[in-house]
């Protein structure tokens, strides 16, 4: 098959470069041509060009300014019809069955099965190639590629700036705590003895010794820990930039071609099909995947364990790890509860008031919305998971409250219940983005998009999910009976939207604008019971979604 893989990108075609001078390769010689035949049907460069002319004088010739009339070259012809997965295999039919052109080499391995394979010359009459539509696309998208490379750019830069900010802030407090400390002692000092002033100065000592020290044990640890999310961040935003250059340079050479290849059916048949695939895999890279899951089969586990006290398992929060691990939260029972590829506990941790929610931050590190209704207190508790141990690390205590939580590239992005809140990955609170205090619970769960250019809530009630810009602009508000008080909320790597309605008892996919129901994923009928929380697994291609009922559903997808 041959759809334009993204992991072997050609180098760029020099379009006017490909053409050489016929007269020279009898030669075993190699010029670019500058001048072509119609009549000769052949290509001349400079030199060649003036004896054809005085052999052949009333001949008309294009040159480079009429390139366009030229006919296709043979490399741009070899590069369309060259199989990805057989190099020395040309391709000469189409797989109705996977949407892919193949060779022979192709028909009689992967696709041998396949119950209709069309030979491409058969096609060229019945299936529309719309290029001048598919130029619009690739124009459209080589902007957004470009504009997200940009974005993703200034984050490594602004990466590295929060890691400074925050070290420049841990020593100005510990200077801080030093200057009052040796002002306290100061005007303890004032009309004491000699005997009471030495007994001062050694106890200013003491203290400064213990500030120091609690500056090496806390505060260094905290500037480690984030030290090693930035880095961690940074390598996979770096290796995000590559992948959009390399489509960039994709889409680019297709781009060019397309507009070389003229009238010729077959070689616009191939280019048309494998444009379509490069552009709908530039749309996952920027989050935009129209590909709806289909369900294919679901399984019920139970992930109670003999320690917890409360009467039922909430799960209000999952996190899938790099590794297929999963994390998920016990709100009912205050627990984190660590989960192996067999969705069995392996590890959970207790001592967290009430758990809520939770998002990736690094491979093995993820961030917890933790909101204590009976201390009144608001935080986010960041959890290392290695080697299937739970450990916890650094936590950002909050001045609101805490429902809701997702990251994207070192930027936070927390619920209050009637505000959401932007946070650079050292806790310090960047702006307000979005906000609605006409009732309870109007900005309850979260998500962002790969891209970060596109932020979903869920208001409980009245029930509706909402799509913002990057700013907190209103773009979209989605409703649907079918949707009652929305509460798990998750996008995919892809961009697909998923929201479960906790009193509908359904899990829904929404399109990435935010304006319509792609599918209804599962309902009642599927086991779903008060679903409170949701996550996609790309390791296993499973949908899970947390209840309130002991168990976790787990749907396998295509």
């Amino acid at each position: 098959m041959a759809t334009g893989s993204l992991s072997s990108v050609p180098k760029r075609l020099r379009m006017v470069e490909d053409f050489s001078c016929t007269c020279c390769l009898e030669q075993n010689l190699t010029e670019s041509a500058d001048i072509y035949c119609d009549q000769c049907l052949r290509f001349y460069c400079k030199k060649c060009v003036i004896l054809h002319s005085q052999l052949f004088a009333k001949h008309m010739t294009c040159g480079r300014e009429d390139i366009k009339k030229w006919p296709v070259s043979k490399a741009v012809e070899d590069f369309l019809r060259k199989c990805e997965v057989h190099a020395d295999e040309s391709l000469t039919q189409f797989c109705h069955d996977h949407g892919q052109l193949c060779c022979s080499a192709c028909v009689g391995t992967i696709h041998s099965q396949c119950s209709k394979v069309t030979p491409i010359n058969e096609l060229t009459n019945t299936q529309p190639t719309y290029l001048q539509g598919l130029l619009v696309e690739l124009e459209t998208v080589l902007v957004e590629i470009k504009n997200l490379q940009i974005s993703q750019e200034a984050s490594v830069k602004s990466l590295q700036g929060t890691y400074k900010e925050h070290g420049a802030l841990m020593i100005e407090q510990m200077r801080g705590n030093l200057n009052t400390n040796i002002d306290e002692c100061g005007k303890s000092s004032v009309g004491t003895s000699g005997k009471s002033e030495q007994y001062l100065k050694k106890e200013m000592c003491r203290s400064v010794v213990s500030i120091v020290n609690e500056f090496d044990n806390i505060t260094a640890k905290e500037l480690n820990e984030m030290k090693a999310e930035v880095l961690s961040i940074k390598g996979s935003v770096t290796s995000s930039i590559h992948k959009c250059t390399s489509v960039h340079n994709v889409l680019s050479q297709f781009h060019e071609i397309v507009q070389k290849i003229g009238d010729h059916l077959q070689l616009c048949l191939i280019a048309s099909i494998k444009c379509k695939h490069i552009i709908q895999q530039a749309l996952t890279l920027l989050g935009k995947s129209g590909k709806v899951f289909n369900v294919q089969s679901n399984t019920k586990h139970n992930v109670r364990i003999p320690s917890d006290s409360s009467d039922e398992c909430r799960i209000t929060g999952i996190c899938v790890l790099t590794d297929g691990q999963v994390l998920v939260a016990d709100g009912s029972n205050q627990r984190f509860k660590l989960l192996n590829q067999r969705y069995q506990v392996v590890s959970h941790w207790g001592g967290a008031e009430y758990v809520l929610d939770m998002c990736q931050i690094t491979p093995s590190e993820v961030a917890v919305a933790v909101d204590g209704y009976v201390f009144n207190t608001h935080n986010v508790q960041f959890i290392t998971v290695t080697q299937s141990q739970l450990t916890l690390g650094r936590k950002l205590e909050l001045q609101h409250g805490c429902t809701g939580i997702a990251c994207h590239q070192g930027e936070l992005f927390i619920c209050s219940k009637t505000a959401l809140y932007k946070y650079a990955l050292s806790g310090k609170q960047l702006c307000r983005l979005y906000a609605d205090s006409s009732s309870d619970y109007t900005v309850y769960r979260c998500a962002v998009s790969p891209t970060g250019d596109r932020l979903y809530i869920t208001n409980w009630h009245p029930a509706k999910l909402l799509t913002l810009a990057r700013d907190g602009t209103l773009l979209a508000t989605y409703t649907d009976p079918a949707l009652v008080y929305p509460s798990g909320l998750h996008v995919t790597p892809a961009g697909q939207v998923l929201v479960c309605g906790n009193w509908s008892h359904t899990v829904l996919q929404v399109g990435w604008e935010g304006e319509s129901k792609l599918a209804t994923l599962a309902t009642q009928e599927d086991g779903v019971s008060w679903p409170r929380s949701v996550c996609y697994s790309s390791t296993t291609s499973s949908i899970i979604v947390g209840q309130w009922d002991d168990t976790i559903l787990v749907f396998r997808v295509e």
